[in-house]
């Protein structure tokens, strides 16, 4: 493959998370060497405001004169000779989410963009267009490599894979890079010297060990004393948002419940629903936040750039988000076999969980793409009941889209472990149904 002059493009270029990636791409600059950044996306506005940004960020690090940057809502024109596609669509927009989150709330059950009933809403409305960019990718540009960071990532990454079972596709969430550096930083560790074993399926799941070089042996029970005894505090950047405070709160408290394993904060949702449901506000929920903030600062940055203000203009945390997904296409360029956190075929890797759940475990990246690591241990009964139950609900969910059933989407609906009974799950599934008109499938 291209090691230099290299064409990237990042599909769903209008998102807010755009930036990131661009900054995470020129910080790399001497180990990625591109000349082109495309932003592809099917709403005109926001790529023209992201645009507007990332050339700003360009001409701030003086590059205006050697990146050609584009935006285009023409797939063809997008796609033709990449070589890295960066996937970060949202099918329906954050109104979509709106209705995601808000919709089960009614019904007095989880409501939340990746997890639950939600989370499956969103699967529906994705999968048919994740496919279609894939098909795109296919067609225009057959040896690109695609870096998905599309949610609900398990979902899209079971469908695909059903599709495109040899596709050149990495399926990553930096959830466990938000959660392995939110303790580094409270606890006073450097992740970099960090070998972590994780399990599960994405939003959903356990680290068994971290193994820290520098002191030459596993921290996880000392980590685990200090979330019993101390928690975790939320970052500078989100320390004015107390559902970031809360989600830290309940991963110690699952930590102290269960002792032995750091679980994945979106547990909460599973295992404690109810609670996490009491603190939701039915009328105000998390994609109103972020319309209301990171969105509306967005456009505001982008006029900013059309006036002219001379005042500082960019206003992003850009954290790991970027950084990782860029780390990843330098580790298949490089053939370096970094390590990360991938959505994977199981296929062994969890010996004791069935072959064709999609997991979510430590890999290697190189030029050949991904190789998962064997964990060599069955998982505990309790995480892998919990596992069992989610992957079938999943499955489910994609035959759902597949053979457009009904049944299987009511099946799947009232299997999640954020519903109660089956009389709930029908309700808030007709009410999708109508919801969803134009994005789902019809259900027979």
């Amino acid at each position: 493959m291209k090691t230099r002059n290299l064409k990237i493009v990042i599909a769903g270029g209008g998102s807010t998370y755009t930036p990131g990636i661009v900054q995470a791409l020129i910080k790399s600059r001497e180990k990625i060497n591109f000349n082109e950044i495309c932003l592809y996306d099917i709403d005109k506005a926001r790529v023209e405001d992201m645009y507007l940004i990332v050339k700003y960020q360009l001409e701030s690090e003086g590059l205006a004169n050697e990146v050609n940057l584009s935006a285009t809502l023409d797939p063809e024109k997008a796609f033709t000779n990449s070589d890295f596609v960066f996937s970060q669509i949202r099918v329906g927009g954050l109104k979509m989410r709106e209705i995601d989150e808000k919709i089960p709330l009614k019904h007095g059950i989880v409501g939340q963009e990746t997890c639950g009933l939600g989370g499956f809403s969103y699967g529906l409305r994705t999968i048919g267009e994740i496919i279609k960019l894939v098909g795109y990718i296919l067609k225009y540009a057959p040896n690109a490599w695609i870096l998905n960071y599309t949610n609900p990532e398990t979902i899209v990454s079971e469908a695909v894979r059903r599709v495109y079972p040899n596709i050149r596709m990495i399926n990553a969430c930096d959830m466990t890079i938000s959660i392995e550096e939110t303790i580094a930083r409270d606890y006073g560790y450097d992740r970099k010297n960090w070998i972590p074993i994780y399990y599960g399926l994405n939003h959903f799941g356990w680290y068994h060990s971290i193994y820290d070089i520098s002191v030459d042996r596993d921290i996880m029970p000392e980590i685990l004393e200090r979330l019993k005894s101390d928690g975790l505090k939320a970052a500078d950047f989100n320390a004015g948002d107390k559902t970031w405070q809360e989600a830290w709160d309940m991963l110690a408290k699952i930590s102290t419940n269960f002792p032995g394993a750091i679980p994945n904060n979106y547990l909460e949702y599973y295992l404690y629903s109810e609670e996490t449901v009491e603190k939701m506000n039915p009328e105000y929920t998390r994609a109103n936040m972020i319309m209301d903030g990171r969105e509306k600062r967005t456009k505001e940055m982008a006029n900013k750039i059309r006036q002219h203000v001379d005042d500082k203009v960019l206003d992003f945390n850009f954290g790991e988000h970027g950084q990782y997904i860029v780390d990843m296409a330098v580790s298949i360029l490089n053939n370096d076999h970094g390590r990360y956190m991938l959505i994977v075929e199981n296929k062994g890797a969890i010996p004791n969980l069935r072959d064709d759940a999609m997991v979510e475990v430590p890999a290697y990246v190189g030029r050949n793409g991904v190789e998962p690591i064997s964990l060599r241990f069955d998982i505990p009964d309790f995480h892998k009941g919990l596992m069992e139950a989610q992957n079938a609900s999943e499955k489910l969910l994609v035959d759902a889209y597949f053979e457009k059933s009904y049944n299987k989407a009511l099946q799947a609906f009232t299997l999640n472990q954020t519903v109660p009974n089956a009389n709930i799950a029908k309700d808030v599934l007709d009410e999708f149904i109508l919801a969803n008109k134009g994005y789902w499938p019809e259900l027979n």
